[in-house]
């Protein structure tokens, strides 16, 4: 077994919480599903989105310099399916749901558990990816009660199954 193989297959043991990432601009509406998205810090509030440079969306998310990160419920498994799908134009990811706007001008899905709404501060490439360090320009949270996870190469719903 190759050290890749080993990495994919350990990596996988990570739960990660599934988001739509959106973008638009003078390059065009874009999103795709991501579950590599961390905070880095509070002062000020900025996130870490990773993309592959291969994604068809890649150069539209550069050129464009504005993202929004749409953490998704454990009702979204299928819209989290389209935006996966590479096979789907633009239209099509973004006839599903209700999407509408924020400071950014990127897409934000209506009913996310929660929503970044970002400005591409920085982007470092890092093996056969881009790191996009965003700064959050205004957030909107929900009441939507459970999340959904990617764990073990599947999803996972997660919420208030237990009370502290």
């Amino acid at each position: 077994m190759t050290l890749q193989t080993e990495f994919r297959n350990a990596m996988a043991q990570l739960g990660s919480a599934v988001s739509v990432i959106t973008t638009d601009g003078p390059a065009g509406k874009f999103g795709f599903t991501a579950s590599a998205v961390c905070s880095v810090t509070d002062q000020p509030p900025t996130l870490l989105v990773c993309m592959n440079r291969n994604s068809f969306a890649h150069e539209h998310f550069k050129r464009n310099g504005t993202l929004c990160v749409n953490v998704l419920s454990s009702d979204h498994q299928v819209l989290s399916g389209v935006f996966a799908n590479a096979s789907l134009r633009s239209e099509e990811r973004f006839g599903h749901d209700n999407w509408q706007v924020l400071s950014s001008g990127a897409p934000v899905l209506s009913s996310a558990v929660a929503c970044f709404d970002c400005l591409i501060a920085d982007c470092h490439e890092v093996g056969s990816h881009s790191v996009f360090y965003c700064q959050v320009q205004a957030i909107r949270t929900s009441e939507q009660p459970r999340g959904l996870v990617w764990f073990n190469r599947r999803y996972h719903a997660i919420g208030h199954d237990v009370e502290a």
